[in-house]
């Protein structure tokens, strides 16, 4: 039964004032305001604003599902210091013999929502995950990928950006995965394609409201539109400092699904949930800047990108087969990866070949920057982003031999061949330290031991039923 309204007001903010209030937050963070003034600065706020609650409080395991906690606001006021959760509960986390982890607020990363959607009287803050004596939890690749971006700015003022350009599609029915075991289908909601939508069909209404619910939270919306394959959509938005990028990876996922559950339907961001059409992925763009100029761009460059652009996408297709398995990580991935839907499965770099792992798209002084076109939409975005920004400065490079005709490489096809490059990459081992490269190959291990060995040519119930964004805690204990 709904609380009476008449007896409790719950904070309840309009769109466009949310707006001014998101974008306001992450401009302290791109501003790198003091994180314990900020954090002063939101508990006096939630102290004082008597119609908030509660506070969603969400991390990310290692594969890089979403997780969120409710709690009651003035239990967090008094506990923010002593915030606890059950590590062994998530996969790739704590064994169960050392299960106690703590959550530590990142205050700077705090969103109010949109009270029609997410419910009102709610605000959303990212934690970071810490060990029992309160150090950076390992496995906690949120805390990695901000660590490596804190350190490139103390060195010499270097800064990341990035935007990833996330595809996905709507089906028919509230959790159209979970139930796919029993349906044994997906359903679309249109099968007009790319940019076909006419205003008020469903797929356009889905579009309109996520897009509407993204610009409330400080997303600073660029467009979107329905994509190639039926019932697919895509809301590009502007770039951002690297942690923040993969932050909104994550809340445009959760929005997406909430808009979407709302109407009745079901976001999937399964990179080939249908056989014989465009898959999902996450374009992931990146450049580098230093005192406001983009280190990327040089006009009279090849492609208008400069030595460091070209010497970062070196690095990261030398290494293209070490890292596969994190930007494609589960069974369902490598279906995506196939020559005929515009696949990006060949190891090189082009400006106009979209087979090409990385393209360069047309840029300025302002925009300059690499695209890697070969990442699947269910990629852990801060272990993606991680690897990539490490590969691209410290990754071993190669000098193409001018004498001879360059041979085209191209990514592995499978899940199996994909873990068995990782495994026995000295690289990939070094990037991610031995315990997490082990727990990482181990969970996809066991997702692709449930499923066939041979993907064939139609998509199959398991890869759809054990795939890691699949919540079905269920049917993954009765295997």
């Amino acid at each position: 039964m709904a609380t009476n309204p008449a007896l409790r007001e719950f904070l309840e903010i309009p769109y466009d004032q949310l707006e001014e209030m998101n974008l306001e937050s992450k401009q302290k963070r791109l501003d790198r305001v003091a994180a314990d003034k900020i954090a002063e600065e939101r508990m006096k706020y939630l102290a004082d604003e008597k119609r908030i609650k509660a506070v969603t409080v969400c991390f990310s395991d290692l594969e890089g599902r979403m997780h969120m906690l409710d709690y009651d606001k003035k239990f967090l006021l008094k506990s923010a210091d002593n915030l606890t959760f059950d590590g062994s509960s998530i996969r790739g986390f704590s064994a169960q013999a050392e299960s106690d982890l703590r959550l530590a607020i990142d205050w700077p990363a705090f969103y109010w929502l949109p009270s029609d959607v997410f419910g009102p009287g709610k605000v959303l803050v990212f934690g970071e995950v810490r060990e029992k004596d309160g150090t950076p939890y390992y496995a906690d690749m949120r805390a990695r990928l901000k660590d490596v971006a804190e350190k490139l700015f103390k060195k010499d003022a270097t800064i990341v950006n990035a935007a990833m350009e996330i595809e996905g599609f709507l089906f028919k029915g509230q959790d159209a995965e979970r139930h796919y075991k029993d349906t044994g289908k997906f359903e679309f909601i249109s099968e007009g394609g790319y940019y076909h939508s006419l205003p008020g069909d469903a797929l356009r209404r889905f579009i309109d409201t996520a897009a509407e619910v993204q610009r409330a939270m400080g997303f600073s919306n660029e467009k979107d539109h329905p994509e190639v394959a039926p019932s697919q959509f895509e809301m590009n938005y502007s770039y951002s400092e690297v942690c923040i990028a993969a932050d909104q990876v994550q809340l445009y996922k959760l929005l997406s699904r909430q808009v979407a559950a709302q109407m009745g339907m079901t976001a999937s961001f399964l990179p080939k949930p249908v056989t014989g059409v465009n898959g999902n992925g996450m374009h992931t763009n990146i450049s580098l800047a230093k005192k406001g100029k983009n280190l990327f761009w040089d006009k009279k460059g090849k492609d208008g990108l400069a030595d460091a652009g070209w010497d970062f996408i070196n690095r990261i297709l030398t290494n293209a087969n070490d890292i596969c398995l994190i930007l494609n990580s589960s069974v369902n991935a490598y279906r995506r990866l196939d020559p005929h839907y515009e696949a990006p499965n060949q190891i090189k770099a082009s400006a106009v070949d979209r087979g090409s792992m990385v393209r360069i798209p047309i840029g300025n002084e302002k925009s300059a920057r690499i695209e890697v076109r070969s990442i699947a939409p269910d990629a852990n975005a801060y272990l993606a982003l991680y690897t990539l920004v490490r590969t691209g400065l410290e990754g071993a490079s190669t000098t193409p031999d001018s004498d001879k005709r360059p041979r085209t490489r191209f990514l592995p096809d499978n899940i199996y061949d994909a873990i068995r490059n990782f495994k026995a990459s000295k690289f990939s081992q070094d990037l991610l330290g031995d315990e997490v490269h082990e727990k990482f190959a181990a969970l996809k291990q066991a997702q692709a031991d449930r499923c066939p060995k041979a993907l064939g040519s139609i998509v199959k119930t398991s890869e759809i039923q054990f795939h890691h964004e699949v919540t079905n805690q269920l049917l993954w204990s009765q295997f």
